[in-house]
């Protein structure tokens, strides 16, 4: 057999081999550092033999498969740690995840963070003990009886709701067997630098229906170096949590009257609103007319863009006059409709439609966390309707208009281009043609890309851009959809140069995505500290003493009329004290008025960017900070020291 190798490179052998055995004969160095491999495109264990001819790729940690492997290794041994400590635990699932791994377990009482400690405490003894990982498959009523006489009621379900012919395989590691898929590590050795790092609550198989179990999140890596690095992130993260932010700084509440449905404050619409006039002075530049479109429409719609038989579920409904209408989760129909609401030309195409529009989804409420996952957001939507030879061209604009919204707020990206899911509709020389469109334009654009497959909207294939914040998380935010469906289902139409009807081509796009969770995106990435034409409060003015607020209200006036988002602190505090308040608050400029500033008619300015910037004239201030907003620049924030305090 041929054996075909990432590098191009071949290897011939004349009888079966496992991919441990093909690892080892490569190099033993890739043997040690291997994880898993990749066969004809799908990850399988190490323990694998091989056969046939095939395409094979050694996976280690720096591969997203075989760091996926060392993890669920890594739940395996955390499952194993706490059947030893507490043998009455009844485990559930453990899978590997984007940054780590959990384990659902079910106890009678709940484990807590001391609990965490111990554990992780018996997982360094299990990887002492270099257990060795060995795979093993039971018919399915042997798999059954052996589940039951370990006492494993969750293992016993999940055998059971297998398909009749599927293969039921158990990994064992010294006394502990565990019902798993695979793929895992040859033993627990080189599991080294891993942490547990919190406890959640977490209904079985994700329905509210079902109890609830407790999980238990970690994390792990080959290295302490990137084990600890990673800490640091998420303790950054938790300074960051726009949640903690948001109550801090005055921008948005959540009720428990309407759990996913968030409240934005004053200050919060400051926020939003600067985001928002950004995004229109950007898309009227770039050729787009905004429209608004109704929240509620009726079934018929849904029924015919194909949002009733494959996104019910996400729905709100409602009854009206005896008919059934939904609650929008999406603005596309409505702007199908404003397309079709007159004749139109080649000479009107391409038409870009935008709107900011208010949608709803139905999420389960243990998924709601903030302003990142909501029930009711605004979507900063896009509908592009063209010709066939436009599609390259208006691909192009959209990359475009995006990269440069995330270059101003300083975000790297990566970008992703999803082809057709299993649920989907449209012929497959449509979703071809829709592929090789979007693939043609990022190739122009000399973007890199990876191709995620199977991951399109049910409507048409698209392309994610993936942004990565200040401390190195990604977000999915940005995303074209090329869509022949919709314009197919309502029958839209353009006349062409020929006299002739023909069929238009739509574009769906978002830059922002959900507007609500790229507030809470740029809350963290900014750690609240918003550059001065975002600030929901760009200066505040203090007044030394109450015998200066007349001083300071004048020079708060001059602001307002300026257009500066400006408050005073009227308090009878110290200037010592008002200057900490402006500081925690995260306020980009503080203006200080006392007896020699109102005397010479200055401001004494005090930055969070620099400290002390000295006295300045008010109409200068207003003239510089009017160019710093108009600009959007963000200042670096500069360490103060005696020289410039």
């Amino acid at each position: 057999m041929i054996i075909t190798l990432k590098d191009g490179s071949t290897k011939e052998y004349s009888e079966p081999k496992s991919i441990i055995e093909i690892a080892a004969d490569i190099s033993e160095g890739l043997a040690r550092m291997a994880c898993a491999g990749e066969v004809n495109g799908e990850v399988e264990d190490l323990r694998t033999v091989i056969d046939k001819d095939c395409n094979l790729s050694i996976l280690t940690f720096n591969d997203e498969g075989g760091k996926a492997a060392f993890r669920h290794t890594t739940s395996h041994i955390m499952a194993q740690a706490i059947k030893r400590l507490y043998p009455d635990t009844k485990l559930a699932i453990g899978p590997s995840i984007a940054d780590g791994f959990y384990y659902d377990v079910d106890r009678d009482t709940p484990l807590t963070s001391e609990d965490l400690e111990k554990i992780e405490a018996e997982m360094k003894k299990i990887v002492k003990e270099d257990l060795k990982l060995e795979r093993f498959e039971l018919p399915r009523a042997e798999a059954i009886a052996f589940m039951k006489e370990k006492e494993e009621p969750y293992k016993v379900e999940l055998i059971e709701d297998l398909p009749e012919d599927a293969v039921i395989s158990f990994y064992r590691q010294g006394e502990f067997t565990d019902l798993c898929a695979g793929p895992h590590l040859m033993s627990t050795k080189p599991v080294k630098a891993f942490k547990l790092t919190s406890l959640a609550g977490a209904y079985w198989r994700g329905s509210e229906k079902n109890k609830m179990l407790q999980r238990i999140y970690g994390t792990a890596f080959t290295k302490k170096a990137e084990l600890e690095e990673y800490l640091h992130m998420i303790e950054e993260a938790k300074k960051r949590d726009h949640r903690k932010l948001g109550k801090e700084l005055g921008l948005f509440m959540m009720s428990e009257d309407g759990p996913g449905f968030p409240f934005f404050l004053p200050k919060g619409m400051d926020l939003k609103n600067a985001l928002m006039d950004y995004w229109r002075e950007i898309h009227r530049k770039a050729g787009y007319v905004e429209i608004s479109t109704p929240i509620i429409l009726n079934r018929r719609l849904w029924e015919t863009s194909g949002h009733w038989d494959h996104y019910k579920e996400n729905m709100y409904t409602t009854v009206i006059d005896d008919e059934d209408y939904a609650i929008k989760p999406m603005n596309c129909p409505g702007g199908v409709l404003v397309y079709k609401s007159e004749p139109r030309s080649y000479r009107d195409l391409p038409l870009r439609l935008a709107e900011v529009g208010l949608v709803h989804r139905h999420e389960k409420s243990g998924q709601l966390h903030g302003l990142m996952r909501v029930r009711c957001f605004n979507q900063d939507d896009a509908h592009i309707f063209m010709t066939p030879e436009q599609i390259k061209d208006e691909i192009k604009g959209v990359a475009n208009l995006i990269d440069q919204v995330y270059k101003l707020f300083g975000f790297k990206y990566h970008v992703e281009l999803s082809t057709r899911p299993e649920d989907s509709m449209g012929s497959d020389e449509d979703w071809e043609v829709a592929t090789e469109g979007l693939r043609g334009a990022l190739d122009d654009l000399g973007l890199d890309y990876v191709v995620n497959e199977g991951d399109g909207a049910f409507y048409g294939p698209k392309i994610d851009f993936h942004l990565e914040d200040s401390i190195g998380r990604t977000w999915q935010c940005g995303t074209i959809q090329l869509d022949f469906q919709l314009p197919q289902r309502f029958e839209l139409e353009y006349t062409g140069a020929d006299g002739e009807k023909h069929r238009p081509i739509m574009i769906h796009r978002v830059v922002y995505g959900s507007v609500e969770r790229f507030i809470g995106i740029l809350i963290e990435h900014f750690a609240g500290a918003f550059p001065t034409w975002l600030a929901p409060v760009q200066v505040k003015v203090l007044p030394i003493s109450d015998k200066y607020a007349d001083y300071g209200k004048k020079v708060l006036d001059a602001l307002h009329e300026a257009g500066i988002r400006a408050e005073m602190d009227t308090r009878s505090e110290k200037i010592g004290y008002k200057i900490r308040e402006a500081q925690g608050q995260k306020i980009p400029y503080m203006l200080i008025a006392g007896a020699k500033e109102e005397e010479a008619g200055l401001v004494s300015v005090r930055s969070r960017f620099a400290g002390d910037e000295g006295q300045r004239s008010l109409e200068q201030f207003i003239a510089d900070i009017k160019e710093e907003i108009a600009s959007r620049v963000n200042r670096p924030v500069t360490v103060e020291t005696k020289e410039n305090k």
